[in-house]
């Protein structure tokens, strides 16, 4: 191997390197949250050490558990600005608002001793993937904090696999382990169609028991929202007595146009530090127009798959260069949208 091979291999592990913490670093959402499917924590590879020979017996009490850190109140304002800097979801930030005002009138007529209804707060989430209904959600269980409807204002996002046991009486067991972590927060269900069993021996329907309970039993301190498709959210929540009456509140989550994933496609740039070069914004624009004509796209989502794409050409191009330097890392050109719409060969 000789002195040119030796740079372009070690260029190309320093590429990798960097994108791949870029990655890591936009291992989120369109707004900064993290993706339900990157949430699950991974184990750790740890190196093997020797087993004691006897593990020494404990003399000592057992320290006390620490109290659960509760994150600080944040400012509302501060909230109605990032929901108000998502890309598009007009309706759904007039909805949010709406709401914030209702609780906060409900909340001075308690202070001044004056009569008030039931306020529900548990929420449908309608529409299709990638259209910000867990970010949503996730904002939501903040501003619910930030109002003392909540006591602590996390959110815990589960779908079917995560409530539903394999065998009878332990549904109600696992999915009561959830409701307890859920505690103090916003409980989110995604697909929660999925609950409703087809068959005589699904134990969906237990989940959907052990949930009302828990409404019903915490309603001071637990919201539930649940999400998916629009017609099937319909035909869930309509096929139980018990759902209908606790759920009166519907957000629908429209698909974003053309213009506002690529708004979506140059707030990923920004934030990975990347820049487009003259004639790129053109080309990404007509890449994304393509691929969302096919009803699978995904939203926001599939905007996410084609912004790694075109680092994957990007990187692709970088590494067969002898020296790259910080503008190179950052730029993005025209060829890299194009070889990843494979119109070019890398």
């Amino acid at each position: 191997m000789d002195r040119k091979d030796e740079i372009i291999l070690q260029q190309m592990d320093l590429i990798r390197s960097m994108t791949e913490r870029n990655l890591r670093s936009m291992d989120t959402d369109f707004w900064g949250t993290p993706l339900m499917e990157n949430r699950t924590a991974r184990p750790q590879k740890t190196e093997k050490t020797e087993k004691p020979e006897k593990a020494a017996p404990q003399t000592q009490a057992a320290k006390p558990e620490e109290k659960e850190e509760i994150p600080p109140k944040e400012k509302i304002e501060d909230l109605l600005a990032e929901l108000d800097s998502y890309v598009g979801m007009d309706a759904i930030k007039t909805e949010v608002r709406s709401l914030i005002n209702m609780v906060q009138v409900y909340k001075l007529r308690r202070e001044h001793d004056l009569p008030t209804t039931d306020m529900s707060l548990h929420m449908v989430f309608s529409g299709n993937p990638g259209t910000g209904k867990t970010t949503v959600a996730r904002i939501m269980s903040r501003i619910y904090h930030s109002l003392d409807i909540l006591s602590k204002g996390q959110l815990v996002e589960v779908d079917r696999s995560g409530l539903v046991a394999g065998y009878v009486g332990q549904t109600a067991l696992k999915t009561q382990k959830v409701i307890e972590k859920a505690m103090g927060g916003v409980l989110f269900i995604d697909e929660a169609y999925a609950l409703n069993g087809k068959s005589e021996n699904d134990f969906g329907q237990e989940a959907i028991d052990t949930i009302l309970k828990a409404m019903e039993d915490h309603r001071d301190d637990l919201v539930v929202i649940v999400a998916g498709y629009t017609e099937l959210m319909d035909r869930f929540i309509h096929s139980n007595p018990g759902l209908e009456s606790r759920f009166n509140r519907f957000l629908m989550f429209e698909d974003y146009t053309p213009e506002q994933m690529v708004a979506i496609f140059k707030m990923q740039c920004k934030k990975g530090c990347y820049v487009l070069a003259q004639g790129t914004e053109e080309l990404v624009r007509d890449f994304i127009a393509e691929e969302s004509a096919d009803d699978s796209f995904g939203n926001a989502r599939g905007v996410r798959n084609l912004f790694e794409h075109i680092l994957v050409a990007q990187n692709n191009r970088l590494a067969k260069m002898e020296n790259v330097t910080r503008d190179d890392l950052m730029q993005i050109l025209p060829d890299d949208v194009l070889s990843a719409r494979g119109k070019i060969d890398e």
